[in-house]
């Protein structure tokens, strides 16, 4: 497999063109960003951690019969995805109170919902990937009511899932954030990564986060809590 020309360049990522039509090729970066892009910074390893945990991740969730774009790993920060049309919906499920949760709402931080709630956020840098509801995503025409009732089964299955992986390593999984992808008959996929990038993790014990908080909020090292997610997965039989 041969890396073609790059495509798109996002914040974390590079998305190339491959010679096998319907495969693209992904490249981690090391960059780091937050506030949708207000603070920036670029952290040595950062990429390879999220292609190794995504990947990870992704394994996993197949084995449970959750299907995504992920193909298999290439090397430490690069893996082989199949080409989708992204959803312009992030689909962010919370399992606990914290983040831009307990400040738009005022909800204790570290308050435990169950059932989890399930939120929609309209996939939109300029707008700032603001909250939409089930009407606004009809209205926008973004998904058909079957694909919105689809994308919310989906994350609730992925929760379900990642919910008892962290567990067994003594990590709380706090909320997440998760895109979707539609295949060339326009079945839904799993896209995007799951990653600390996307998700908030706290060790169950000290409450101590392991996700991009560390970075936005100047918390602790980000590698090192990123590394510590990926040393605790890697040891799941």
């Amino acid at each position: 497999m041969q890396k073609g020309a790059c495509l798109y360049e996002g914040k974390a990522k590079r998305i190339y063109k491959t010679e096998t039509p319907g495969v693209l090729w992904v490249e981690y970066k090391d960059d780091a960003t937050a506030f949708n892009g207000e603070k920036k910074d670029v952290l040595t390893g950062k990429g390879r951690l999220n292609n190794e945990i995504s990947s990870l991740i992704f394994t996993q969730l197949k084995q449970e019969g959750i299907d995504s774009h992920f193909i298999e790993r290439l090397s430490s920060n690069e893996q082989l995805i199949k080409e989708v049309e992204i959803v312009p919906i992030e689909v962010v499920v919370r399992n606990v109170a914290a983040g831009s949760l307990v400040k738009r709402l005022g909800i204790e931080r570290a308050t435990a919902f169950n059932p989890p709630i399930v939120e929609f956020y309209y996939k939109d840098d300029a707008l700032g990937d603001p909250i939409i509801t089930d009407e606004h995503v009809r209205v926008m025409n973004l998904a058909s009511k079957e694909e919105v009732d689809q994308l919310k089964d989906m994350a609730l299955q992925v929760n379900e899932h990642l919910k008892q992986m962290f567990k067994k390593v003594g990590i709380q999984l706090v909320d997440f954030k998760l895109e979707f992808g539609r295949d060339q008959t326009g079945a839904i996929l799993l896209a995007d990564e799951i990653s600390p990038d996307t998700c908030r993790l706290w060790d169950e014990e000290t409450g101590e986060s392991f996700d991009k908080d560390l970075f936005r909020f100047q918390l602790g090292n980000l590698q090192d809590g990123y590394e510590t997610i990926l040393t605790r997965l890697g040891g799941l039989k």
